[in-house]
């Protein structure tokens, strides 16, 4: 392998040898990276791997894509991964040959699936899954080509509706489970910030500043294979400090001084998501609310900013999207009228001027 920066483009490009699944002997270049570094790091990786052939079975190919991700995803993620994996691609792909693949055997398996009634957002979950295998065959044992964009997908990447409980909603439910002191400060907790559960799960009292109202999100937890497993945020842009009201501030401080000998690094919650999930079903059958995840506290609390007034980045930056895209994607809807109400300030200012 050869490493040479392009001029023309100041980046560096890595030539370099390979045998293809075919067995011809190929010369190509890969471009674009930023240092040389990078390059040799890529082409490392690349002649590691190729002992890779689109000859093997679908399955042992998932093997080597599910060694290579569990060094960059979090281990969570990479439970998930492996149940769609095993439940609903393998059983059908994996005794084929990789190269065998084409866009009319993902037809046919998008069909069959459709067929069975899974949720929408669910179905484009997992063909968003065998799309990525097909990304990295393609990236880095240079496939030919992803059956999956010529099949194209299925499902729908959101909900068509999403469901959301309001201001007064939320009052009605933490009355009916004020019995539970946990489950109400919890409750509260989650619906006037927006934390994920798994970031509400691994909050402490050293992540509230009480002299500044502030609470630091650093980290999230998740119950796997029966240990408690505490790691970084979903994204990097989930790591905040977000500021919370007078009144949460002291129902917490009033908590925490109720558990006597909790310490700074203890869980404020030590509880899990099936708790929690039985809390809100409980809440629910107390009050009649019409029903919703424990993660809709989430989406309640953006559509109560919304309500106030707040702009798309504002709630980009209070819920720790990486992207204003996810934010717009799924608040986008909730901001009604928006350039109607710009037309009625572009004339009340018009006729302001002509005074």
């Amino acid at each position: 392998m050869i490493a040479r920066k392009n001029p023309s483009t100041g980046k560096w490009d890595a030539q370099y040898s390979y045998t293809d699944w075919q067995g011809k002997r190929k010369k190509t270049t890969k471009r674009g990276f930023r240092t040389k570094r990078e390059a040799v790091e890529w082409y490392d990786h690349f002649r590691a791997t190729q002992d890779a052939d689109f000859n093997m079975v679908f399955k042992d190919f998932i093997e080597i894509y599910m060694e290579d991700q569990s060094h960059r995803l979090r281990q969570h993620t990479m439970m998930n991964k492996r149940f769609l994996f095993d439940k609903h691609i393998i059983p059908y792909f994996g005794n084929k040959k990789v190269n065998a693949i084409k866009a009319p055997d993902i037809r046919a398996w998008q069909n069959k699936l459709m067929a069975t009634g899974l949720k929408p957002t669910y179905l484009k979950t997992i063909n968003n899954q065998l799309n990525a295998v097909f990304n990295y065959a393609m990236k880095y044992y240079d496939l030919k080509e992803n059956p999956c964009r010529k099949a194209g997908s299925m499902g729908k990447s959101k909900a068509e509706e999403m469901h959301i409980w309001t201001r007064e909603d939320f009052t009605q439910f933490l009355n009916a489970i004020i019995d539970k002191k946990p489950s109400y400060i919890a409750f509260e907790v989650l619906f006037w910030t927006g934390l994920r559960l798994g970031e509400l799960l691994a909050m402490t009292p050293a992540d509230i500043d009480f002299d500044k109202r502030t609470l630091r999100v650093n980290k999230s937890y998740q119950r796997l294979k029966g240990e408690d497993v505490v790691t970084p945020p979903k994204t990097p842009k989930s790591i905040r400090t977000i500021s919370i009201p007078k009144f949460l501030a002291a129902d917490l401080m009033d908590y925490i001084n109720s558990n006597y000998g909790m310490e700074d690094s203890d869980r404020l919650f030590p509880y899990t998501k099936y708790f929690f999930e039985h809390e809100l079903k409980r809440g629910i059958k107390l009050t009649g609310l019409h029903k919703i995840r424990v993660h809709d506290t989430r989406h309640s609390h953006a559509a109560h900013l919304i309500h106030m007034g707040a702009s798309p980045l504002q709630i980009r930056d209070r819920l720790g999207h990486e992207d204003i895209k996810t934010t717009l994607n799924t608040y986008g809807h909730l901001y009604p009228n928006t350039d109607q109400k710009m037309a009625e300030q572009l004339e009340s200012e018009y006729r302001e001027e002509m005074r």
